[in-house]
């Protein structure tokens, strides 16, 4: 799915909402997998211009998950460590974003080339 401009979030947030309920996610777990998708696609359109995202239905045993992968190709992540500390920002704001996300979903990736993008995929199991 791509994701160009503002508009495009409500799409987007409603397609992981839409893979959420199929995998029977419960309603606090989709709160926070769709809490940390939006902070993501936010990040995305401000630091990247946009990107794409893959909204795919995993499983793991029993388990059944929602994995979402970013990707940008923006400037990149200078310092992924600094980067996800909490109350770090280059763009004015709480710094709450990429540390705020990781605390919601399951499993957390970044990676980051300067110059060519980042890609972030996260990991929300429907038990977790």
């Amino acid at each position: 799915m791509q994701v160009e401009k503002d508009q495009d979030v409500v799409p987007f947030r409603n397609r992981v909402k839409e893979f959420a309920v199929k995998i029977k996610m419960g309603l606090v777990n989709q709160t926070k997998l769709i809490t940390a998708a939006s902070e993501l696609v936010r990040n995305m359109l401000k630091y990247a211009n946009g990107g794409e995202i893959e909204i795919e239905i995993i499983s793991r045993g029993r388990d059944n998950g929602v994995k979402l992968t970013f990707k940008d190709k923006g400037p990149g992540i200078l310092d992924i460590k600094l980067a996800m500390q909490d109350g770090y920002s280059t763009g004015k704001s709480l710094g709450l974003g990429l540390p705020g996300a990781k605390r919601l979903v399951s499993e957390f990736d970044i990676k980051s080339i300067l110059g060519q993008g980042t890609t972030i995929t996260v990991i929300k199991w429907a038990n977790g």
